[in-house]
């Protein structure tokens, strides 16, 4: 267990590496912070935090710089959140509300994480699996064709064109429109198969329910299909800015960052809603060992339908990426319930 003092030299370590770029000697470490001992006590305490593994000398002669060890005490017990000004947050909010549908919110909100932290930001899609149906909407675009839509409690709005296998009249179509909805509006996707299955016995013409049966499946087909997770990624030329972060090269980092699933296992479990931070050598993908993931759930009534979050150097500002993440996700799970 570290003595209070030591915990304290180590965040002094930490905080100056990150904000130097270099590594960092004793004498520095007493003329920047208060500590309140001697030189040659912090040398003791730096050798003492060397042995256990929380910091290392890069090469002989030179100061010391964090683990990825020392980065994981630092967030546990060293770094509290840093939050965001009140001219931040608005500016936030502001941005993300001129959205006008889900695609726009997601683009905006990579765009907006990878400014706010200059790292590569990563937001994943509202899964459908963990979203509600807010209402479906049949069109009829011709005698036997029919549009259908769907949307989300998340916003999100996927259209299919269906040729019916006899004209379906306007009077039949509300009727099964209302009758849908009735059926699924604000149930979850997991839920609709079970709910609909036995709505094309309400129909008393056999060409009806061979149409009902037909939009049916068009919807199932539909769910089945979008589970895929989706994501965006942005900001990777922030990357560039951390050249001598990387030990060997940025290859690794940028070939990892372009493989979806990587990239969704790196975010974690869509429906956990808790920030995550996974340090260097945490991240199980070998490219992405000299990168944090910072990574936080969104959604509404505490309830995450999605992962956001940004990936950078192991040399980063911790407080204040945790922040900004934080702050983001909040505000476009408030945006997706308004919308």
């Amino acid at each position: 267990m570290l003595s209070e003092r030591r915990l304290e030299v180590l965040r002094a370590i930490v905080q100056d590496y990150v904000g130097t770029e270099e590594p960092v000697g004793s004498k520095a470490l007493t003329e920047r912070h208060k500590l309140g001992v001697s030189p040659a006590t912090v040398r003791n305490d730096m050798a003492a935090l060397e042995d256990e593994g929380y910091i290392a000398q890069p090469h002989t002669s030179a100061g010391r710089i964090p683990t990825d060890k020392g980065y994981r005490l630092f967030v546990d017990r060293l770094a509290g959140v840093k939050p965001m000004t009140a001219p931040e947050r608005r500016a936030i909010q502001n941005f993300l509300e001129c959205s006008v549908d889900l695609d726009d919110v997601v683009a905006r909100t990579v765009r907006l994480l990878a400014q706010l932290t200059r790292q590569v930001a990563v937001v994943q899609y509202p899964s459908l699996t963990r979203s509600t149906v807010r209402h479906v909407e049949l069109l009829s675009m011709a005698p036997a064709r029919v549009m259908l839509v769907l949307i989300t409690d998340t916003g999100r709005v996927e259209q299919r064109m269906i040729d019916c296998p006899a004209p379906f009249g306007e009077t039949a179509l509300a009727d099964l429109r209302a009758r849908l909805n009735s059926r699924v509006a604000g149930r979850r996707f997991t839920d609709v198969p079970q709910l609909v299955q036995d709505l094309p016995e309400a129909f008393e013409e056999a060409e009806d329910r061979g149409t009902v049966t037909t939009v049916l499946s068009t919807l199932l087909e539909t769910l089945v299909e979008e589970t895929e997770e989706r994501l965006m990624i942005g900001g990777t030329a922030n990357l560039t800015r951390f050249g001598h972060d990387f030990p060997l090269t940025i290859r690794p980092v940028l070939e990892a960052l372009e493989e979806q699933v990587v990239l969704l296992k790196l975010l974690g479990e869509a429906k956990d809603p808790a920030m995550r931070v996974r340090i260097g050598h945490e991240n199980a993908h070998e490219g992405l060992s000299s990168t944090s993931v910072v990574s936080v759930g969104y959604g509404s009534g505490g309830e995450a339908v999605a992962k956001l979050g940004v990936v950078g150097p192991t040399r980063m500002d911790y407080p204040g990426t945790m922040g900004a993440v934080r702050a983001v996700a909040r505000y476009v799970g408030q945006i997706l319930a308004e919308s």
